[in-house]
């Protein structure tokens, strides 16, 4: 009985021992074995092995990291889904590259919920017209990915051909008939033709954040001017964190514009600097200069000074809340010596003609963003 018990054993771990798939430089073996217990006789109880040994002509190990890598430089997928993606499909590369972009659809929409505060501006413009647009991720990582910062700009000239309203000042980009439009890419890992949602999903897929298209804004030139443009910490030309967009207008169409340039430019990079909130005095509603001026009020009569002293101090604040607000206003970020009204007059002088500033924007990536309870953006700060 003992002797029994003991070839029994040895037989179930030989069977397993052999079950083990053998590498070799020419291939892979595997030996399977198939166990069965049977009882021929009353008194008789024995194991029988069977066993099977099959050739498979699979990848060989030394292959599986130049698959990997492969596979990784053609879609920019994390290292752990391009291996599972690779054995899932029995190390077939075309097989495993486009099961990575259905788990890709899959895992954008599940982290499509995630707050994406992180991000670029990308700017595009012509003569006429210039467009800005939001193209938000979760961090500021994948906002320097080459990848992320060609979709960016890429939506951006996209949306400068699309956008064909004529609108006074600044307004709106059409998200949802923007990213129903075609797009056509030409890089490594984006190519061919594909909708601008399906290709801000692919890219999300990619990056392994949530990537989401924001807001966008256009500004066209109506009369003889220029339009100028700044972005500020610019890893490319065209994106940025913060732009600036401002349009000069002049009377005579026959004027020369190369110093309405030169100054535009500089304007633009002051509304980015100095962030202004009105045009003139005039466009601050009453509203707002009332509110202002009973908040300005009340401190002052805290201070305990006769009634004549408390007018004085509130209309000397006033003037100081106008400066800041106000862009015609505010100290020229150049040269603080003078204010923008003064800058403009001086503008005119030199061209010949008088200058005026039609319209301005500033846009900031993530401003308006409730970043500290709610996982959606929902404001438009503009």
């Amino acid at each position: 009985m003992m002797l029994s018990r003991g070839a029994k054993r040895s037989i179930e771990i030989l069977c397993r021992r052999v079950s083990t798939p053998v590498h070799s430089k020419y291939g892979c073996y595997s030996t399977r074995s198939y166990a069965e217990s049977f009882i021929s006789e009353p008194k008789r109880n024995e194991t029988q092995c069977m066993i099977l040994r099959t050739y498979s002509s699979e990848v060989s190990p030394s292959d599986h990291m130049n698959l990997i890598k492969k596979l990784r430089e053609r879609t920019s997928a994390p290292i752990k889904e391009v291996k599972a993606a690779l054995i899932d499909c029995n190390w077939d590369l075309e097989e495993a590259q486009k099961e990575l972009r259905k788990r890709g659809v899959v895992l954008a929409s599940k982290k499509a919920s995630r707050a994406a505060a992180e991000g670029l501006l990308a700017l595009s413009q012509n003569d006429k017209k210039a467009v800005v647009i939001e193209l938000n991720c979760e961090t500021d990582f994948v906002a320097r990915n080459e990848i992320f910062q060609y979709l960016a700009s890429s939506l951006a000239k996209l949306a400068l051909s699309a956008e064909s309203s004529e609108q006074p000042g600044s307004f709106p980009v059409g998200l949802q008939g923007l990213e129903d439009l075609k797009i056509n890419f030409d890089h490594p890992k984006l190519s061919g033709e594909t909708t601008v949602e399906n290709a801000i999903t692919e890219v999300a897929a990619m990056m392994g954040e949530n990537v989401k298209l924001r807001r966008g804004f256009a500004m066209p030139m109506s009369k003889h001017g220029v339009i100028s443009t700044y972005l500020h910490t610019c890893p490319h030309p065209g994106l940025g964190r913060i732009a600036g967009i401002l349009t000069l207008e002049v009377e005579d169409e026959n004027a020369p514009l190369d110093a309405v340039q030169r100054v535009g430019s500089e304007l633009a990079m002051h509304v980015v600097a100095a962030k202004p909130l009105f045009l003139t005095k005039e466009h601050v509603s009453s509203d707002a200069v009332q509110n202002e001026r009973e908040i300005l009020k009340s401190q002052a009569e805290s201070s305990g000074r006769p009634q004549a002293a408390i007018e004085k101090m509130v209309e000397g604040r006033l003037r100081k809340y106008f400066e800041e607000v106000v862009l015609m206003e505010q100290k020229f970020v150049v040269n603080d010596a003078i204010n923008v009204k003064t800058l403009l007059s001086e503008l005119s002088k030199e061209v010949g003609s008088p200058v005026k500033i039609g319209n301005f924007f500033r846009m900031e990536v993530g401003e308006g963003f409730q970043r500290a309870d709610a996982p959606e953006d929902i404001a438009q700060a503009a």
